[in-house]
């Protein structure tokens, strides 16, 4: 560690630290939250799924610690959920289509609030690296930890971790805050801070060694954008100097076309093509076989508190079945989407059930006993709730 000293900026205010700490060791500690029809939290998607990852619904109504449930990619998770990877394991979730995470091996992560101006996690083990595309003025984007909550201020990528009782903050680009129950400051891009209690006396700052740094940008950029990452970063000066080169916001066409916010819309313009389509405007069409329909590649399950929620098992199976609606115009199916303007809004699938006695969905008839979608789908309308 280089440059060590006792942080210089630790400011003590009472208020302050009260609520703060409250909010972040507070939340770490335990939560509770109550979902209703009036207010129903928004979700997020588990991007991508590497060695063993679980998934916990602790909100869900008689729900047991230790029902814990595959977790799968494409899968949608909300408030009330952990995620847990085991060794050897990594998983990168999508809150929205531009704050992402990647959790590393052996790592618990709470999700306590999720919204359009607030994401609130508790990181109860292990490491993460959280990377922040936006942040709208007043905005929170907060990670709970034994010691307090880290705030992260700016976009910018940080790595959070509990390594021997210690919490380690490191800000390779953009500025966060911490504060505890002792005190409250800054981190600035380039430094780490150790926190081994949850006083002022116990927080360490220190300039983050570049060789440590480059590895940690270039190993995140290589396991999130596999398909373009070009190893730039190993140089960490290299990536102080263009931060947000990897920003998909500002790579990818998708984003001209849907609201930001929606998790998975950089996976697009990959596996598929916009168009613009007579009566609907700008739709995705997925590089697809001819004859194919939605809801054909996946599987249903129950998922609280949303009800019956499709997973895709396609790669860029997630935006298109949960935001918008599908229509099938000429030979194909498109994606049409609100326009970039609309606040999105998300939904378990595009699809409305209807009470038969097999039931019908719109486009999938869905067999009850065995919750599996056959390939009936037609090809005479459009597909939303």
């Amino acid at each position: 560690m280089n440059n060590l000293k006792v942080w210089p900026h630790l400011a003590i205010v009472a208020l302050v630290c009260a609520v703060a700490a409250g909010v972040g060791v507070g939340l770490w500690m335990r939560h509770e939250q109550t979902a209703s029809a009036e207010a129903i939290p928004n979700a997020a998607r588990i991007q991508r799924v590497e060695g063993e990852v679980a998934l916990n619904n602790s909100e869900a109504v008689n729900a047991q610690n230790d029902q814990w449930i595959a977790a799968t990619e494409n899968q949608p998770f909300s408030v009330g959920d952990r995620i847990y990877t085991r060794d050897k394991s990594r998983a990168s979730l999508a809150f929205t289509g531009r704050n992402f995470a990647r959790l590393n091996p052996n790592t618990s992560l709470d999700v306590l609030a999720l919204n359009d101006q607030r994401t609130q996690l508790a990181l109860r083990d292990g490491s993460a690296v959280f990377d922040v595309g936006y942040l709208n003025s007043g905005d929170l984007f907060e990670v709970a930890t034994p010691y307090g909550a880290v705030d992260f201020q700016q976009p910018g990528l940080y790595n959070v971790g509990i390594d021997n009782g210690q919490v380690l903050v490191s800000v390779l680009s953009g500025l966060a805050q911490v504060v505890g129950l002792g005190g409250s400051g800054q981190i600035s891009k380039g430094e780490l801070l150790t926190l081994v209690g949850s006083t002022a006396a116990d927080a360490v700052l220190s300039q983050i060694n570049g060789r440590d740094a480059g590895y940690l940008v270039d190993d995140y950029y290589g396991y999130q954008y596999p398909r373009y990452y070009d190893g730039r970063y190993r140089d960490y000066n290299t990536y102080l100097n263009d931060p947000y080169y990897f920003d998909p916001y500002r790579r990818t066409v998708s984003y001209q076309y849907a609201n930001s916010y929606i998790p998975g819309l950089s996976d697009l313009d990959y596996y598929g093509d916009w168009q613009n389509v007579n009566g609907y405007g700008n739709c995705w069409a997925p590089r697809v076989d001819a004859g194919w329909s939605p809801y054909q590649t996946g599987y249903w399950y129950n998922d609280y508190p949303y009800g019956p929620t499709w997973v895709s098992s396609e790669p860029w199976g997630y935006a298109p079945y949960h935001y918008g609606r599908w229509a099938f115009v000429g030979d194909r199916w498109y994606w049409v989407p609100e326009s970039v303007n609309t606040t999105p809004a998300y939904s378990p699938a595009l699809v409305a059930f209807v009470p038969l006695a097999e039931t019908t969905l719109a486009g999938c008839r869905l067999d009850q006993a065995t919750c599996t979608c056959r390939t009936t789908t037609t090809q005479t309308g459009n597909l939303n709730t």
